[in-house]
């Protein structure tokens, strides 16, 4: 509503004011002002991460970006592999593959007997593992060390070449091939082609060959089925060849007890209860602390009449010659242990060559 007021300053015939112009425009700015802050709130909390002004760490943050388990656990379980790799294993790396989950120093302790004991020496310069193994002798000594965070130069000493077992190998490769990212090829956008330029090429007069010249270019027919003689067979890689002869521990075999009672009483055999497995063929025991398999033979040989170990003995030797060209071939010493004189006696007749030890098993 507009009121008139005479001007002050113009006494007579005075203008015109305008009363409460400004209240609407006032009320505008204010609902503007609210609206600004909302939005300015929401877009500091959308910038601060998830959720509201918070933050994903540590393992959580790993998880969402991986999409799968924890990439610390990965870590270590390769980490696991890699230090086992560098130690020769007689089972094949098969315990370290199913242990690598646990820490190394669990790792070591529950995998140190398929360790070839053979080839490592344990080193304990400061005497730290000598007191925190008292009473243990080497073995505790050997565990102590080898599951050490960190193992200085000349601490664990392994004779001879360390080849990768085998189930510790693959185990790398399935790691290593998960981690490798996965890169899709760039689309192949088609180039447009020139027309092609025919080429001026001069005309050469061409004449038939001689019939003689063209039996003697045909080729001759390859022969076919039995006439064709076979191709050599691939010669094994050192890999492949020292794989079959890793001594691998398997159940004896046949139920003769007294026979496997001594086998595992006599060599001592490393695996009691178990037969040694060397390149597909099993060796009754496997010596503690050597290379030495051994064969184990506990027939009552003096009760037989003479036809009876004629029999016998040839066909022992022909089944331990077999099992010794196997031991030697893959370097393992290789001995025979029977019950009686007699007998060592029939088997040294008909070869000298053999190792025979008197056992007096009963």
């Amino acid at each position: 509503m507009i009121k008139k007021h005479p001007s002050p300053a113009v006494r007579e015939g005075g203008g015109t004011q305008l009363e409460g112009g400004g209240r609407p425009r006032g009320r505008m700015w204010g609902a503007l002002r609210v609206v600004l802050v909302a939005v300015l709130g929401l877009q500091l909390a959308c910038a601060t991460g998830y959720p509201m002004g918070g933050g994903l760490t540590g393992a959580a943050r790993s998880w969402r970006r991986g999409g799968g388990a924890p990439v610390v656990a990965q870590d270590q379980e390769v980490a696991n592999l890699r230090r086992a790799a560098k130690l020769p294993w007689t089972d094949g790396g098969r315990c370290v593959v199913e242990e690598v989950d646990q820490p190394w120093a669990d790792l070591v302790e529950r995998c140190f007997y398929a360790l070839d004991h053979e080839r490592v020496q344990f080193h304990d310069p400061t005497g730290r593992c000598s007191v925190a193994s008292a009473g243990g002798g080497a073995l505790g000594i050997g565990v102590c060390v080898l599951a050490a965070p960190e193992i200085a130069v000349g601490v664990v000493v392994v004779a001879g070449v360390v080849v990768v077992a085998f189930a510790i190998s693959e185990a790398l490769e399935a790691y290593e091939k998960r981690r490798r990212p996965q890169v899709r090829p760039l689309p192949s956008w088609p180039t447009p082609e020139a027309p092609p330029v025919p080429e001026a090429r001069p005309e050469v007069e061409t004449k038939p060959a001689p019939p003689e010249s063209q039996k003697k270019r045909r080729p001759k027919p390859e022969p076919a089925g039995e006439d064709r003689p076979p191709r050599p067979a691939p010669e094994p890689t050192d890999r492949e060849r020292d794989r079959k002869c890793e001594a691998i521990p398997v159940p004896h075999k046949g139920g003769n007890k007294a026979h496997n009672t001594c086998a595992d009483w006599y060599p001592p055999n490393r695996w009691p209860g178990k037969d040694a497995e060397v390149a597909g063929k099993s060796f009754d025991a496997l010596q503690v602390g050597v290379r030495v398999l051994w064969e184990i033979k506990v027939e009552r040989f003096d009760g037989y009449s003479d036809f009876l170990r004629k029999i016998t003995v040839e066909r022992e030797i022909e089944e331990l010659t077999e099992f010794r060209d196997i031991a030697v071939a893959c370097g393992y010493a290789f001995k025979v242990g029977v019950i009686s004189e007699a007998h060592k006696a029939a088997l040294l007749k008909e070869d000298r060559s053999f190792d025979v030890i008197v056992t007096e098993c009963k």
